[in-house]
């Protein structure tokens, strides 16, 4: 009966990744303007990236209470309020004249990637154990919404104005949200709301940490990745922005078009044995971009991209398979630690670029960062089905 209602499960999932996607659109205007920001305000260096990263500290701790706001409210009004309060900072964005105002807005429109907690919150009861990769993957794929502000927002830029480069997703989002009000619904199988110890109580679990540890390699770096690349197009191989923009939305694409994969074939063979082939994979590829060689560095970022985008799949399928009750605060924890793995490495990019002149000892670093993860899988075996009391 509930299938065929305007509730049913097909309807809710689409309007959750299409709303995720515009405010991904949102989050990602920023890294996409800021070649002409930077010219804008004549920023330095280190004011640049620091420009890039900090709406990553918002999108990082904002995914656990607005997770545990939408256990306890249910995911309709809590991802409606998230896309007004996006919608906010994408417009001043296209107004900003001064350094400390592109801080302020840039760390607010942070808020757009914290909505990340709330869809998976949202949608995951829609949907039984056995189709919750599949779900989550195709939520997940709304990460495309970056890949069309990544190549939208120069071309938008360039036809009507700087300004509408930001304020073409904040009118997208505006769309998104009136469509989010008519039809979205809370699924109906949804248990009480339960108290604030409740919710807490799970991340104090090894196993969520671990979890965590993985997605701060595979979606922290695919933000990290998706912020740097117009940058380091530009600059490192001197690209034209379009040129850039272009490149860093196959990025994107390829990573979103992966990620229900990840989640299907996790479905099937198990998340951690998808992440033991993901690990290795992404060391291999952060080494072939530490190459100052286009070639190199194009066939290892399309690797990275397929790797990272398999893994985010696979990471969220094990989060409402081994904490079914508390999956919004579960995936505001992981995704504040996959939002922290966007945060640090464009900071850690720029201070060794600044130290060394290159950005290969980043890369460098970034390989030996997935292999210490495949290291810890290994010890700490995290299996599908096994009971969460003993995590």
């Amino acid at each position: 009966m509930e299938t065929r209602s305007p509730q049913r499960p097909g309807l809710q999932l689409a309007l959750s990744t299409a709303a995720f996607a515009a405010c991904f659109a949102v989050f990602g205007s920023l890294s996409a303007m800021m070649p002409d920001v930077r010219r804008l305000l004549h920023l330095t260096e280190s004011q640049k990236w620091l420009a890039i990263s900090l709406p990553v500290l918002l999108g990082s701790v904002g995914r656990v209470p607005l997770g545990i706001l939408a256990d306890r409210l249910g995911g309709r009004p809590v991802f409606a309020l998230t896309l007004v309060a996006s919608i906010i900072p994408v417009v001043l964005l296209g107004l900003v004249t001064t350094y400390p105002m592109l801080l302020v807005c840039g760390f607010l429109v942070g808020i757009a990637l914290a909505s990340f907690s709330v869809g998976v919150s949202f949608v995951s009861p829609w949907y039984p154990a056995h189709r919750q990769g599949y779900a989550l993957g195709v939520y997940g794929a709304g990460n495309i919404g970056q890949a069309i502000a990544s190549f939208g927002s120069p071309v938008v830029a360039g036809l009507l104005g700087y300004h509408w480069g930001f304020w073409a997703w904040g009118v997208l989002a505006a769309v998104v949200l009136v469509a989010w009000l008519l039809l979205a619904r809370d699924a109906p199988q949804r248990g009480r709301p339960k108290g604030w110890g409740d919710y807490l109580r799970p991340l104090a679990r090894p196993r969520s940490w671990v979890l965590s540890l993985f997605y701060f390699l595979t979606f922290g770096g695919f933000v990290a990745m998706a912020l740097s690349l117009p940058l380091l197009l530009t600059e490192e191989f001197h690209l034209g922005k379009v040129d850039a923009g272009f490149r860093t939305a196959g990025f994107i694409v390829l990573a979103t078009a992966c990620r229900p994969i990840g989640g299907v074939l996790s479905d099937r063979m198990g998340g951690a044995r998808i992440l033991s082939i993901v690990f290795p994979v992404t060391a291999v590829c952060a080494l072939l971009m530490a190459r100052p060689s286009m070639d190199t560095f194009t066939i290892g970022a399309l690797g990275m991209a397929a790797a990272i985008g398999l893994g985010n799949g696979a990471v969220f399928k094990l989060v409402p398979e081994f904490f079914p009750q508390a999956v919004g605060s579960v995936t505001g924890l992981v995704g504040a630690a996959g939002g922290l793995g966007g945060f640090f490495p464009p900071l850690v990019l720029g201070v060794l670029k600044q130290q060394t002149g290159s950005y290969a000892p980043g890369f460098i670093c970034l390989a030996l960062f997935a292999l210490l993860c495949l290291a810890v899988m290994i010890l700490t075996r995290p299996r599908a089905g096994q009971p969460v009391t003993a995590g």
